[in-house]
């Protein structure tokens, strides 16, 4: 670890120490005060739920059932423990590595690979769980998420003082997307429009192939601060703390006191995709060192540790995370392969005489091979 610069874990918020022993904070604590061990138990399920579904999406890459993977293998306990604070009229605009937000927003997780498996350009309603499409181009969507919110404090839904009314809006995105001119936007728009709008940056060190230390000098979460968006840096490995920092930051948004911008500490245990090799650019004894904080295994050995998490506890959750994954596998491979001509398909809301133009080109192009389009 480092001492100074953007990898120090020097003021991160934590709650959970990397051997599963409880912190005090005096002013995060109080916030996972009404956690009792039921709840927690809760968080433990998910992560390792969600952690099932991306090892078979991964295994399943690799035998050509999906066109591609994107683990989020070593984050689950950013994701579900802001995930898990979020109130079910707040909305979310994800990247595309939130399996673990998606979970908690209550998406059943087989609907994301219609999209990985090429049938579907997104594969859910987002207003059916208030959890946007994917997003692959980075960044972009930080901008959507701040129109988003500027538009829910227009329509009166900030600051009315009912906690069934008042909304935030979250949007998920890594350390790589600091560097990009949307991102950037997207503070500047929420801050002078006092958006209820929470910037969750999921800092897992790597973009692709590029150190965070390439993109900054100091830590990410001072981005925020550069353009008067209160932020804070915690340990994005720490359940509790990722809660209890999105609790306070969705507090302050449903409000009315704008907008936050965390930074979540974490890593990539995985590749950046299934079309990358991690191996080219970072050291063994570097994963070595991150996977003995795991997230998981801090809150097991907490949960062991209190009496919560018993054999049976665990035999469940096993049989739970088996059958999901036997679902996972029947699912994915009775998708089929879709016809090359869907990809004209919902490009536009109207009929567009390019588009047409080019479905036509297409029909000819594939027509002239023996057997046609088969």
């Amino acid at each position: 670890m480092h001492d100074s610069g953007p990898l120090t874990d020097d003021g991160l918020v934590q709650l959970l120490t990397p051997g599963g022993e409880r912190l005090e904070h005096p002013e995060y604590s109080p916030r996972v005060a009404h956690l009792d061990s039921a709840a927690l138990l809760g968080m433990w399920r998910d992560m390792v739920l969600v952690r099932r579904f991306d090892t078979e999406a991964t295994s399943l890459q690799r035998q050509g059932e999906l066109g591609l993977w994107v683990q989020s293998l070593g984050q689950e306990a950013a994701q579900i423990g802001s995930g898990r604070a979020l109130a079910p009229q707040d909305f979310v605009f994800p990247s595309y590595r939130e399996h673990g937000v998606a979970h908690t927003r209550g998406l059943d997780l087989t609907e994301l690979l219609r999209l990985f498996r090429g049938v579907d350009h997104g594969g859910w309603d987002p207003a059916a769980h208030n959890f946007h499409l994917y997003t692959l181009v980075i960044g972009s969507h930080t901008l959507h998420a701040t129109g988003y919110a500027m538009g829910v404090q227009r329509d009166g839904a900030v600051g009315t003082g009912d906690p069934e009314r008042d909304t935030a809006v979250v949007t998920y995105f890594g350390d790589g997307a600091t560097s990009q001119g949307d991102v950037n936007e997207a503070l500047v728009f929420s801050a002078v429009n006092n958006a209820p709008l929470v910037l969750f940056c999921q800092n897992n060190q790597w973009a692709i192939s590029e150190s965070t230390v390439r993109q900054t000098r100091v830590p990410l979460a001072d981005r925020g601060l550069g353009f008067g968006v209160p932020s804070v840096r915690v340990d994005g490995n720490d359940v509790l703390a990722c809660y209890a920092v999105t609790a306070e930051a969705l507090e302050r948004a449903r409000s009315g006191g704008g907008p936050t911008f965390i930074e979540a500490f974490t890593y990539r245990m995985g590749a950046h995709t299934t079309s990358d090799d991690p191996t080219r650019y970072r050291s063994a004894a570097e994963e070595d060192y991150w996977r003995q904080r795991d997230p998981i295994d801090r809150l097991t050995t907490y949960l062991t540790g209190t009496g919560a998490l018993t054999d049976a506890v665990r035999a469940e959750v096993e049989a739970e995370a088996d059958a999901l994954g036997e679902r996972v596998r029947e699912f994915t491979r009775s998708l089929g392969r879709p016809s090359t001509a869907t990809m004209f398909e919902h490009v536009y809301a109207t009929p567009h005489a390019i588009v047409d133009a080019e479905r036509q080109w297409f029909e000819r192009y594939e027509s002239s091979f023996i057997g046609g389009a088969e």
